[in-house]
């Protein structure tokens, strides 16, 4: 198809883009070390080994103001050693690690972008990276990240607007004071092909240089004709390593070229994905679909230490994302699967959003009236702009005859439908399909918003420590077509700690958020509607109390908390059909018990391991969806276990294996549409060849389970890939 294979070639400006940046990143960087030619620097040598994260960690954040053990919230830090271990390499992977978090599916705007869900409540607002807010709607890789933060519960204060079920932050790599070369080499099943480079340089005792690349081509184990390829590098420069005055510039370029796979539809009699079809079919057409994002961010970070108790640190972050899509929803809707075929319905998208953020935080730490503060303080302010279409394609069947959606039976599968049918036991991923694709009007998108925060963790004694956070919103969004929405969000949290020990702690705490209708428009997505934009904001509160223990001698986190989240003033329709009236009256509850632990039980045994129990229910639905009060929200599986260990038998032989529960998750409030109960288990080998290079062996989905991950509300379910064996080759040095 010329139009899809112009697509796909409309990347050599953004190549171009990408290395005039880096060379303008190192540009000045050669110039340095050309001057210091005649003086050499002398840098120690490092041994990276010594210095690889474990998988117990603090957050980085600076809106953190006291440490986990003093944090009154449920926080996972997933460490890099973490993500290496598990082989994990995008965001979904890494979060399969945390329970209570599941990645949801959409239809339109965003069907396989990033969507975490959070103890019952999408937070796809609360991303951060290096603790801005995060403007784009991709799927993320971790090539680039040296940890991820975790906060769950309601967290407006953090985040801004959404985070209504917790928020994430992404840490990104930064260059360091040391020398070093690191990377792999991974080659696995369904072709796998996958390459890392991590290199750090030090020009001088205060100027370092870092650079990180990733290359990857794979099919997915398990699917067939569904690939996912991407690239992407990530060049930093730091100024003032050992000086109270830190410039830092980074640079992300990443791309990604692939197949959105809707998986397989769901019988309409059982609500469940049709029995008796092979796991692997898939019903897209490889001669229509595509899927390809990009990202490229600029980020310029100063921090100035005004002195040894406060510092001040500015981020200004300048983006571009770009969505564009066609997929093949295996449509079900009109009943075709009772007749054994499938109606090759599209989604499509082609989003690009282009965002600058700049952010103010100071941290400052003093005694003031008998007891000591630890604050964080700040100011956001943000611009997003979305121009958001769709594609128009064509059904003809041979003859020019339009095909109506749900018409299989009309014309029948394969030639007879010009490819637009297709059997629903053998369906063909090659099909000549002959159609045509033409790109519709867009609509744009703004967002503005201004927002001030404050957070102090206060010190009464040895056994108290309050913490507090304030934080206000501006938000504001306007469409090219007419729709609009003002909304001031504040947002708080309020916590007790109470230590027994010096290692143990107790407490209790309190957040909220506000979710304004239009908050996800900067996220490729042009959700404000007419019968949405007046309505005030959707609010989320948590409740919690919990216990923190980390045993002495041990580098170790024992985590339990009971919690509660709510939604209140939720949007539901009042009046029945699409773009009916709707109210902000709707209430939703989560509320259940989370463990955790993470670190070591001894020096040559760690552990990352979580359980989360989620009792969720819908408390007010409207006038309309009265018969779904009572019924469990959708994307929230009651039961939810995840454990990965590693145990060194020897000093250069390691083995891990982990295993990964979740129980049944509906796709709908009505709980008509829903997808079993699954265990996976995973297992790996580590071995040190030399003191430089590792090998390592990584078996996901050891027993080759088909169970499906993710559930729409209403016509398919994504079936998760099948057994992946990956051996990779690690250096460093």
């Amino acid at each position: 198809m010329e139009f899809i294979k112009a697509e796909r070639e409309r990347r050599p400006a953004s190549a171009l883009l990408a290395t005039t940046a880096l060379g303008l990143v190192f540009f000045p960087l050669t110039a340095t070390a050309q001057a210091q030619e005649s003086e050499p620097v002398a840098v120690g040598e490092v041994s990276i080994e010594a210095e690889a994260p474990e998988y117990k960690a603090e957050p980085v954040s600076p809106k953190y103001t006291a440490p986990l053990i003093d944090t009154p919230r449920s926080i996972t830090v997933v460490t890099d050693k973490v993500l290496e271990d598990t082989a994990a390499t995008t965001l979904v992977d890494a979060l399969r690690t945390v329970p209570g978090i599941t990645m949801a599916m959409g239809e339109g705007g965003q069907p396989f972008a990033d969507r975490p869900f959070i103890r019952g409540a999408e937070s796809t607002s609360g991303i951060m990276v290096d603790g801005v807010r995060d403007a784009s709607a991709q799927s993320r890789d971790v090539f680039n990240l040296e940890q991820i933060e975790v906060s769950r519960g309601a967290n407006g204060t953090m985040a801004g607007r959404g985070a209504a079920g917790g928020s994430l932050n992404l840490i990104t790599k930064t260059a360091k004071a040391d020398d070093f070369i690191a990377g792999s080499i991974a080659l696995g099943n369904a072709d796998h092909k996958r390459a890392t480079l991590d290199v750090n340089e030090a020009l001088s005792e205060n100027v370092g240089v870092r650079v990180n690349g990733m290359w990857q081509e794979s099919e997915i184990p398990g699917r067939d004709g569904v690939y996912d390829n991407r690239w992407g590098f990530a060049p930093t420069i730091t100024w003032g390593l050992n000086s109270p005055d830190r410039a830092t510039l980074s640079y992300s370029h990443y791309e990604s070229d692939g197949i959105i796979d809707y998986g397989h539809p769901l019988d309409t009699t059982t609500g469940q994905p049709v029995k008796g079809i092979d796991p692997d079919n898939f019903y897209g057409l490889l001669n229509r679909d595509f899927h390809d994002t990009q990202t490229d961010s600029a980020q310029l970070e100063l921090s100035h230490e005004l002195n040894s108790f406060m510092t001040l640190r500015n981020i200004t972050r300048i983006g571009r994302s770009e969505n564009a899509y066609i997929a093949t929803n295996p449509d079900d809707s009109q009943g075709n699967v009772v007749n054994g075929l499938v109606f090759r319905n599209t989604k499509s998208n082609n989003s690009k959003t282009d965002s600058i953020v700049n952010q103010t935080d100071v941290q400052a730490f003093f005694d003031a009236g008998g007891v000591s503060h630890s604050i964080s303080a700040g100011l956001e302010l943000g611009h997003e702009e979305t121009e958001r279409a769709t594609y128009s394609v064509t059904y003809l069947a041979p003859g020019d005859e339009t095909i109506p959606r749900g018409g299989c039976d009309l014309f029948g599968a394969g030639a007879a439908s010009g490819y637009n049918c297709t059997d629903l036991y053998n369906p063909n991923p090659n099909d000549p399909w002959s159609g045509t694709i033409s790109l519709n009007d867009p609509t744009k998108t703004q967002v503005d918003t201004a927002g001030i925060y404050l957070f102090d963790s206060i010190t009464l004694n040895d056994q108290f420590i309050v913490n507090l956070g304030v934080r206000g919103d501006d938000f504001s969004t306007k469409t090219s077509t007419d729709l609009s929405n003002h909304e001031f969000i504040f947002s708080y949290q309020a916590g007790l700690i109470y230590k027994p020990t010096y290692n143990t702690s107790l407490y209790a705490s309190y957040g909220t958020s506000a979710s304004p209708s239009g908050l996800t428009a900067g996220d490729g997505s042009d959700n404000l509607s007419v019968t949405e934009q007046d309505l005030k904001p959707e609010k989320n509160r948590n409740m919690e109390v919990g216990v923190k223990w980390e045993p002495e001698g041990r580098d170790l986190a024992v985590n339990a908390a009971i919690f509660r989240n709510e939604i209140v003033d939720g949007h539901v329709s009042v009046e029945a059909g699409r773009g009916g009236a709707q109210q902000a009256i709707g209430e939703q509850r989560v509320q259940g018990v989370e463990l955790s632990a993470t670190g070591s039980i001894t020096p040559q045994w760690d552990v990352f391991a979580g359980y989360s129990y989620m009792d969720s229910e819908i408390i007010d639905a409207g006038p309309i969806n009265v018969d779904t009060v009572g019924n469990t929200l959708p994307n929230t599986p009651e039961h939810s276990v995840s454990l990965w260990t590693t145990y060194d038998i020897l000093p250069k032989l390691s083995v891990g294996g982990g295993a990964t529960y979740m129980s049944i998750r509906f796709g709908d409030t009505s709980n008509t549409k829903s997808v079993d109960s699954y265990w996976k288990y995973d297992a790996m080998v580590s071995y040190a060849i030399t003191q430089n290079i590792d090998f390592q062996l990584n078996a996901n989905n050891l027993t080759d389970e088909r169970y499906y991950d993710r559930v729409y509300t209403t016509h398919m379910a994504t079936i998760a890939p099948g057994r992946s064996i990956i051996g990779s080759l690690k250096f460093k040095y």
